[in-house]
């Protein structure tokens, strides 16, 4: 479950050229060691618009109680009420879904498709 996400393609740069993927600079340890902090990742912001989240995927999110804050998490639960279960990787030191909670989908920004070489 903790796969590594690969270094963007040169599909995905294009992509962000375009404006369908969004830059992101991770803060913080939670996603150790998956990914470090100071790296950038993509960010596909319409992966979620037709389909839901799978159990895995990396996502950015709105945090729900500090809504200026976006946190990079992964998804461990999905409800059918339209709620996710969100983990950081690295559990010593990741704030989650444990401390506040399920998340609303539609706090999903999108998902993280590769980290920036």
């Amino acid at each position: 479950m903790n796969e590594q996400l690969s270094e963007s393609s040169n599909w995905e740069l294009l992509l962000w050229l375009l404006r369908k993927r969004k830059r992101f600079k991770v803060m913080g340890n939670s996603m150790l060691p998956s990914l470090k902090p100071g790296e950038e990742i993509l960010v596909n912001l319409s992966a979620y618009r037709k389909s839901l989240p799978q159990v895995g995927d990396v996502v950015v999110a709105i945090h729900p109680d500090r809504p200026n804050f976006e946190i990079v998490k992964r998804v461990k639960i999905i409800k059918e009420n339209g709620y996710c279960f969100l983990i950081g990787d690295n559990a010593l030191e990741s704030s989650d879904s444990r401390s506040f909670g399920f998340v609303n989908l539609e706090n999903l920004i999108g998902k993280v498709t590769s980290r920036l070489p």
